[in-house]
């Protein structure tokens, strides 16, 4: 029993037309070919990212000339130039196997399921305490779905207890890839930086481990941020063990390798102030909406401190246009939250125009604060209040997306945004307040007459998060009171 992830077909694809197929590497180029079609979401990402690393380890444009002349699809010519690592691609049998330590691990074998970010861990089954998520899912893996989720792991892995290693970009980097709509290829084709063909020897599996137990780091290629280990990274030292019935467990060593200044091209960065290291971003639990888009869609207002995904930058020189798929696990700790999986827009803005942008986001998030403050008499738990700011963020997405359309046309929205997110914000709040007002203590009904007050205050300009949703708008202050006219 093998398979070789190069040569042999074993990613599941859906098509155009509706079928299914398995494929080989080298079929992305195929016609009608849509996206990987694992039976989870995590795994569909992952597949997405090791199908660019490929390219880019294989066959990378030299350059915005090279990527434009090599839009077409040419299976032909990608099967030949990725056969060349064929050898390096086995995921069982002898010599160096795919994301495994290069000499075998001796010790006891942990179920397969280890694999999935979202596994109980070995203290949680001890503890008994796996009650969303149960051991032992998965007693074995057949081979393919085996390598997907060994890549997965690799790519994503969160904290794994002493000595085992984060991703190169952390527990569960938040991710972005642009998106052209027009199926596989293209979208793959869209997120492979520019670079040359790598040595087999770039691989980290075809060396020994660097092991991280001594403080040794491993740095990017001299001159370089990343390069083709960017996309095969191994954080985890680890070895499958396999049977007739597949993969049934994996054996893990601690003390991967340590992955030192490395930036992934497919994530956003930011750090704590100018000159510092740069840090991956991460999602953050719940939904992913035009509130999460600074930094990671968007620039920051201070656009010194955050950094778009190498794909995102390149993407507007070489076409524009299209979709971004946003996805990657909220982690807290070792525990996984939740999923993120979203498409958005490609924001492709001229400047000005992108100042507002951000100008719209930043008063959405200080009028946010102000509801939230101002339900304080009704809502008496800070999460609760916190449901009800995301509330209102959702409940104003799609006018957010029709005056993402006037700055598009050049029309300066902001004072139309206030108007939306004033009537959003009374909505909710009278909602919550208003009905059963009458029986309640008269103390009681003075807080909410007042903290209604105080929100039309905000929303007329007063105040200090009425100065801060102005000033994000760019909206002139109301004149103070006794100022001469």
């Amino acid at each position: 029993m093998s398979l070789n992830l190069i040569a042999d077909p074993w990613i599941p694809v859906r098509c155009a037309d509706g079928s299914r197929r398995i494929i080989a590497p080298w079929q992305m180029a195929e016609p009608g070919i849509e996206a990987p079609d694992w039976p989870r979401p995590d795994l569909n990402i992952a597949c997405l990212e090791l199908l660019i690393g490929l390219v880019y380890l294989a066959d990378p444009p030299a350059d915005i000339d090279d990527w434009d002349r090599r839009t077409a699809p040419d299976p032909a010519r990608l099967r030949d130039r990725l056969a060349a690592f064929a050898s390096a691609f086995n995921l069982l049998g002898d010599g160096p196997l795919f994301l495994q330590d290069l000499e075998p691990l001796a010790g006891e074998a942990s179920p397969p399921d280890m694999l999935f970010i979202d596994s109980a861990g070995a203290n949680t089954a001890r503890n008994n305490a796996d009650l969303m998520v149960h051991r032992d899912r998965y007693p074995a893996l057949d081979l393919p779905l085996a390598a997907m989720a060994l890549y997965t792991f690799q790519a994503f892995a969160p904290s794994g207890g002493a000595g085992n290693r984060t991703s190169m970009r952390g527990g569960g980097p938040l991710v972005t890839l642009v998106d052209p709509g027009q199926g596989l290829w293209p979208l793959v084709w869209a997120n492979v930086p520019y670079g040359r063909p790598a040595a087999m020897e770039s691989l980290p599996w075809m060396r020994a481990t660097r092991a991280s137990d001594k403080g040794l780091q491993t740095l990017p290629p001299e001159g370089a941020l990343f390069g083709p280990e960017a996309f095969f990274g191994m954080p985890r030292r680890l070895r499958l063990v396999a049977d007739a019935e597949g993969v049934t467990g994996v054996i893990q060593k601690p003390s991967g390798t340590n992955y030192a200044l490395w930036k992934h091209p497919l994530s956003p960065y930011y750090r704590m102030k100018p000159g510092t290291e740069w840090l991956p971003k991460h999602p953050r639990a719940g939904r992913f909406g035009y509130r999460n888009w600074l930094g990671v869609l968007a620039r920051e207002a201070k656009s010194d401190l955050t950094e778009l995904s190498l794909s995102l930058r390149e993407w507007g020189p070489r076409r524009g246009g299209g979709s971004i798929i946003v996805a990657g696990w909220a982690m807290d700790n070792m525990k996984p939250r939740d999923f993120t999986l979203s498409v958005e827009p490609f924001l492709d803005l001229e400047p000005e125009a992108e100042d507002r942008l951000v100008g719209l986001i930043l008063g959405a998030e200080a009028a946010g604060v102000a509801l939230r403050g101002a339900v304080e008499p009704v809502l008496a738990g800070g999460e609760a209040r916190e449901a009800e700011r995301e509330a209102f963020f959702t409940a104003t997405e799609a006018r957010f997306a029709a005056h993402l359309a006037a700055l598009r046309a050049r029309v300066d929205p902001s004072a139309d945004w206030l108007a939306d997110l004033r009537t959003q914000a009374f909505r909710q709040f009278d909602a919550l307040a208003v009905p059963g007002i009458d029986q309640r203590e008269t103390d009681q009904i003075q807080r909410i007459v007042e903290a209604r007050r105080f929100l039309g205050l905000a929303f007329a300009g007063y105040g200090k998060q009425g100065k801060a949703i102005y000033d994000a708008l760019g909206l002139q202050l109301p004149e103070k009171k006794g100022k001469a006219a």
